[in-house]
């Protein structure tokens, strides 16, 4: 079975930057997971000592910690720096974008819509920068039953959501009010995994996506690809079954934007085998 990788797949801009950081910083703590990928996680814990705080409460004094890609909670990061701690911020600009998108448009009276999953980290950051003018919704007709206060309004994105679906909202906005103002903030590097990750779904017999089962941007490329071939979502070697690709010619590869080289090298020597 001959493999083939996607033309755009892995690392971004954001983890490599955040992953750069925690190597710089040994005996850090992320607060939150610095990424959506476990192996990456452990791999800082056992390599540079790189531990994770789930809560504010688990900060001690003289800590170095380390705020997590997707950014936290206004609140939480006023309430950390207000601590003992030195404060290394790895947040994503790709995120703290939005934040200050929001923070702006909540100050100049605009409600504010955010397209992404309310239980995401990078969205709960997002919305805490806003007032309860701030609607998070993942479709369109989640939009139908809200009513504003207000016909100013101003939308973001959760920066790794599929680019059509945000469109689909935009769209009902413009339409229904008097002044929306859009802002893209769905990241380059989401874009182009995505459309990567299309093109090859077409060509291939099945596809395999490699990243975390908690990753959003991972489990919209596998939705992306399994709109038009039968594909699977790993997060490394083990999880794959010699099964999905008995009588298959040709394999396609992507990964998530949170998933090291050193697991989908991993992952396609695997595939190799079969």
């Amino acid at each position: 079975m001959e493999v083939k990788l996607a033309s755009a797949y892995g690392f971004c801009f954001g983890v490599k930057r955040a992953i750069e950081i925690a190597e710089e910083h040994r005996n850090a703590a992320t607060l939150g997971p610095l990424i959506h990928n476990q192996n990456e996680i452990d791999r800082l814990r056992n390599n540079f000592n790189v531990n994770l705080y789930e809560t504010l409460d688990e900060v001690k004094n003289n800590d170095t910690v380390i705020i997590r890609t997707h950014g936290i909670p206004r609140k939480d990061l006023k309430d950390l720096k207000a601590k003992d701690v030195k404060v290394i911020n790895a947040t994503c600009p790709f995120v703290t974008t939005p934040q200050q998108i929001v923070k702006k448009m909540t100050q100049e009276g605009y409600c504010v819509v955010i397209f992404g999953d309310k239980e995401h980290p990078e969205v709960k950051g997002v919305m805490s920068y806003g007032d309860d003018n701030v609607t998070c919704v993942l479709k369109a007709s989640e939009l139908e039953d809200i009513i504003f206060k207000k016909d100013k309004i101003a939308t973001v994105a959760q920066t790794t959501r599929k680019k059509e679906e945000y469109l689909e909202i935009v769209n009902y906005l413009i339409i229904k009010y008097k002044e929306v103002r859009v802002f893209n903030t769905i990241c380059d590097a989401t874009f182009e995994n995505q459309d990567a990750a299309r093109k090859l779904s077409k060509e291939v017999d099945v596809m395999v996506i490699i990243g975390g089962k908690n990753s959003s941007n991972t489990k919209q490329l596998y939705m992306i690809c399994a709109e038009n071939t039968t594909s699977y979502l790993v997060e490394d070697e083990n999880d794959l079954d010699p099964d999905w690709f008995k009588e298959k010619k040709l394999c396609g590869v992507s990964a998530g934007a949170s998933t090291p080289d050193w697991i989908i090298q991993n992952v396609v020597a695997k595939l190799k085998e079969f």
